[in-house]
């Protein structure tokens, strides 16, 4: 069908005739980084691995790939032009809330891979603790909390469909704990969960998750799950922005075919990994996956030079009036700040292998790319957390190199002016602890932009980090100087 025709035709399985695999991959967080990254990877490997993906909230999405039976259409967006790809790999799309079905798959020997993204704020790590560690005192987490403990008999926490409807879960890791119990009071096939959210040792981190309410319910389930489940470590980076009525109009111009959940994504991508996988998993090198022994410098590379540019231009040009990468970038003063935070984090990246400077060139040109709407509103959700993994190492390792670290505390300069910013409007703050930052930004009897202020803002990031008199000033210093 040329450009421009009008679109009558429905995509699904009998328009593209794709033999559903069988479920070996069970993924959290259905959205649209997931399907242009792991069931993109996984399609390609092309060697018999079905996706089944639950949301993480809505069901909205899982309603609208289960009616093109888990087909849609990848647009790739190349400064060039767009192609387009129909991906199969997601056999099923389920509701979140679905328990009964997420345990029945989780206890079958055939499922061997449970993957997620749930973004770092769905993990619930206790902030400030020197190693990932359930937060106990997250409401959420005391919540499903209370389900498990009220719903465990029998080393269990369901047995029929009504039992499976009462456990209203609001994490992700409580989730897999009822699953992983199935698993173990079946089989107990060993299998592998693999983190794939933009956090460092994010594998550790899924399995403190994990593990912290095991422990809480049942201490012998969570000793069968240290023993029988590996947790593989990732490094993950494909720019995916929100979809638009326009690219949907896009794909039924350019194909012929309605396609209500396409995904749009940048022609790069990577994936790295580290760790066991005691069931199998997909040739996901044929896609050009990398396993790696030690992941912790890929992870790093990708951190700070990728996430931590994105979130110093997602402050500092919302501050300079930008709303999407490539305008950002455009402005001379934030590309400099951009250039100055890589020569920072470069200086500890000094591993042959990691290429930095082809890394950098590679970012720059993906940043660039006019026709990726990526807007800084959406990258900039959650700063408390990414500014911890993001801004401070760099800054630390520049401090115990002798440094000043001004490049790094730039990004937490930019974050609190734009709080502040936000919160002068009118705008709510989008992150997992915004009720305590608004309530700084709120309290009378602090001035918005006083110092008092950056060391308040700080200490939510990191507990104590707001009681350093010279860094409260560095940062304080950096405040005030983003706007035109």
């Amino acid at each position: 069908m040329s450009a421009g025709s009008v679109a009558t035709r429905e995509l699904n399985r009998t328009t593209h005739p794709a033999p559903k695999a069988e479920v070996r991959i069970v993924h959290i967080g259905l959205g649209a980084f997931h399907r242009a990254h792991q069931a993109w990877y996984t399609a390609k490997a092309n060697d018999g691995w079905g996706i089944a993906a639950f949301t993480g909230r809505s069901a909205t999405a899982a309603e609208e790939l289960a009616a093109q039976d888990g087909l849609f259409t990848l647009i790739r967006r190349e400064a060039e032009g767009d192609s387009f790809e129909v991906i199969d790999s997601i056999v099923e799309a389920r509701d979140g809330n679905d328990m009964a079905a997420l345990s029945t798959l989780l206890a079958s020997p055939s499922t061997a891979i449970v993957t997620l993204t749930i973004t770092e704020a769905g993990y619930k790590m206790a902030p400030g603790a020197t190693e990932p560690t359930l937060n106990l005192d997250d409401d959420q987490v005391l919540a499903d909390l209370g389900v498990l403990r009220e719903c465990y008999d029998a080393g269990v926490f369901a047995k029929t469909a009504a039992e499976f409807e009462a456990l209203a879960l609001g994490t992700a890791a409580a989730r897999l704990v009822v699953g992983l119990a199935a698993r173990r009071s079946g089989d107990g096939w060993p299998l592998a969960v693999v983190s794939c959210d933009n956090l460092p040792g994010n594998g550790a981190v899924a399995r403190a998750g994990i593990l912290g309410f095991a422990q809480a319910v049942d201490p012998m389930l969570a000793r069968w799950i240290d023993a029988n489940v590996s947790f593989v470590d990732t490094s993950i980076d494909r720019i995916t922005p929100r979809t638009t009525d326009a690219d949907r109009d896009t794909v039924a111009a350019e194909t012929g075919f309605v396609d209500v959940s396409p995904v749009v994504t940048e022609p790069f991508t990577s994936w790295v990994l580290s760790g066991d996988f005691p069931a199998g998993r997909p040739a996901w090198e044929k896609a050009g996956a990398q396993f790696v022994t030690d992941l912790e410098s890929f992870e790093r590379r990708k951190l700070w030079l990728l996430n931590g540019a994105h979130t110093l231009m997602s402050f500092a040009g919302q501050l300079r009036g930008h709303a999407t990468v490539a305008q950002a970038l455009a402005d001379p003063a934030v590309s400099g700040w951009v250039e100055e935070f890589w020569d920072a984090a470069a200086a500890h990246l000094t591993g042959p292998e990691l290429e930095v400077p082809e890394y950098r060139k590679a970012l720059r040109e993906r940043f660039e790319n006019p026709r990726i709407a990526h807007f800084l509103a959406q990258i900039a959700g959650d700063g408390s957390l990414k500014l911890a993994a993001r801004a401070l190492p760099v800054f630390r390792a520049e401090q115990a190199a002798g440094r000043h670290g001004t490049a790094a505390l730039r990004l937490l300069a930019a974050w609190c002016d734009q709080l502040a910013a936000q919160h002068a409007a009118g705008t709510p703050v989008q992150d997992a602890n915004a009720t305590a930052l608004e309530v700084i930004l709120a309290d009378p009897a602090i001035r918005s932009g006083s110092a008092q202020q950056t060391a308040a803002l700080l200490g939510v990031i990191e507990a104590g980090l707001g009681t350093d008199p010279s860094l409260v000033a560095s940062i304080h210093a950096l405040r005030g100087h983003f706007t035109n």
